[in-house]
């Protein structure tokens, strides 16, 4: 794979639902993208009420680098093998509908391939908003009181990772390991990538690579995703024994000494309201280097943003149904070794 000579084409795959409002910007970067080799688009669409299909075929028509494929379940997994499966290039990169790669994002990230050897690279999501909210929201999943230390939130040397963001892959990594598996509604990326790593492949961190995100545009939906991000979180800590750490045990056990210093506080004695009142202290005090240079109107909601985001991962970790984890326990693929790893 020599990319100065002949760089490998490049198949970038976008599972979309309902995203009339970034679709055409996400696509656009992509197409934008000044990369040397072939390039394809696969779109795979969900049942959307709004006007993203609409605007998929207008992008159809518009560039033939763009195809669409169905996704009649609507769920990311599914979307993602149905694009996998509708492509045919050597090097696949995934993009959502409500991202957008930088300029450079896939030469530098298929010299990355080449020069680790990694079977996936990813970098930084990074968080960008249009409104005060989601400039809100941005600050407060870029900031360690948001999101903790996670690299490719809040950035980081290069290295080996447990997980990227995204990605950008090997075809013969995806194809070896059968693709994503469906049952992984949320956190299908860890799921694949420790398949991935459990076959001695690399999986490498670069923030060299940043994608533009847009934060959820509500509070509901904002609690919502990170309802979904806890549950599926708990779900991969009884798939994978040994894959939870303290980052990810923060928020629900903020969760339960809120609601113990709420309800203690209410029936037995006022000191109890430490507890929550420290919490509160905390992410105000936290917001205030995080929303440096927003206007005064998105620094304010920063606080909002931090709490629906903890409390609301919390929530989903503490109410995860040991059902879904069997579900899932039940649908795991064992990794798959290439020759090379079998010799």
């Amino acid at each position: 794979m020599k990319s100065d000579v002949h760089p490998p084409a490049v198949s970038v795959i976008m599972p979309v639902l309902n995203e009339e409002r970034h679709l055409r910007e996400a696509v656009h970067a992509i197409l934008q993208q000044e990369y040397a080799g072939e390039m394809e688009v696969v779109v795979a669409l969900g049942p959307s009420i709004d006007r993203t299909d609409e605007i998929a075929a207008e992008l159809v028509k518009e560039d033939p680098r763009v195809h669409t494929v169905p996704n009649p379940t609507g769920r990311t997994p599914a979307a993602l093998n149905a694009a996998i499966k509708a492509s045919r290039h050597p090097i696949v990169v995934r993009v959502d509908g409500h991202a957008a790669l930088s300029p450079g994002y896939i030469t530098t990230a298929v010299r990355l391939l080449e020069e680790t050897g990694a079977m996936n690279v990813g970098g930084i999501m990074h968080a960008e908003g249009q409104n005060d909210w989601e400039h809100a929201v941005a600050a407060a999943m870029t900031s360690k009181i948001g999101v903790g230390n996670a690299a490719f939130h809040t950035g980081g040397d290069a290295q080996q990772a447990e997980t990227v963001y995204l990605g950008v892959f090997r075809r013969e990594a995806l194809e070896r390991q059968g693709g994503y598996n469906v049952e992984f509604i949320r956190a299908q990326d860890w799921e694949l990538n420790f398949r991935i790593r459990e076959a001695g492949g690399l999986i490498w961190f670069s923030p060299e690579l940043k994608v533009s995100y847009r934060p959820r545009p509500s509070v509901k939906a904002l609690s919502k995703q990170y309802k979904d991000y806890g549950r599926w979180r708990h779900v991969v800590a009884r798939y994978h024994q040994g894959s939870i750490n303290l980052r990810y045990l923060a928020p629900p056990v903020a969760v339960c000494a809120i609601a113990a210093g709420l309800v203690v506080g209410a029936l037995v004695t006022p000191w109890a309201l430490v507890v929550p009142g420290g919490y509160l202290a905390a992410i105000v005090a936290g917001s205030v280097p995080a929303g440096k240079g927003l206007p005064l109107k998105a620094r304010l909601q920063i606080p909002v943003a931090l709490a629906t985001m903890h409390m609301s991962w919390g929530w989903g970790f503490l109410t995860s149904p040991r059902s879904l984890a069997k579900k899932v326990i039940a649908s795991r693929r064992p990794a798959v070794l290439g020759e090379t790893q079998e010799a």
